[in-house]
């Protein structure tokens, strides 16, 4: 006897097997995700910087591939995942060490502002718009630049504003 398979069933849920795979690698991928990266330490996923986001960004997609295709097995997911996290590590650990390794994964703090002055030229490079500035100096209690030592961009694309 033939069961009839309901479209709207399979093209909305894939099946009952596809939802419970789903469910089981995302709850094995996420927990082991975190073992890994509590295993590593707090200096992992510190604040973020350009290079951190890219990393943090690849292993939501690994995540979501675990999760959403079958064609990837559960071991592979998981060695993927604790790949990244290792090379993060690694290269965390290694510009603790090495000011070269350092200096090709976290880029230094720029000069905005000095002396009530806007530096153009490092604006521009940075692509800051003057409105950043001075929002940042609003948020810090300043309502004039002049008020102010100077203004930075920190390597996480923050803003620091220095008293005089």
């Amino acid at each position: 006897m033939l069961t009839e398979i309901d479209p709207v069933q399979t093209v909305l849920f894939g099946g009952a097997s596809g939802a419970l795979r789903t469910i089981f690698f995302g709850i094995v991928a996420y927990v082991a995700l975190i073992a890994m990266l509590r295993l590593t330490g707090k200096r992992t996923l510190s604040k973020m910087n350009a290079f951190d986001l890219i990393v943090t960004v690849a292993l939501g997609s690994t995540l979501a591939s675990v999760m959403l295709n079958a064609s990837v097995p559960l071991v592979d997911g998981l060695l993927a995942l604790g790949l990244l996290v290792m090379l993060q590590f690694l290269i965390t650990w290694a510009s603790v060490r090495s000011a070269r390794v350092r200096a090709l994964v976290k880029s230094e703090p720029t000069l905005l502002a000095s002396d009530g002055e806007y530096l153009r030229e490092a604006m521009r490079r940075q692509r800051v718009p003057q409105d950043e500035i001075d929002a940042a100096l609003r948020k810090h209690g300043y309502g004039r630049l002049d008020q102010v030592r100077c203004v930075i961009l920190e390597n996480d694309g923050s803003l620091s504003v220095l008293a005089k």
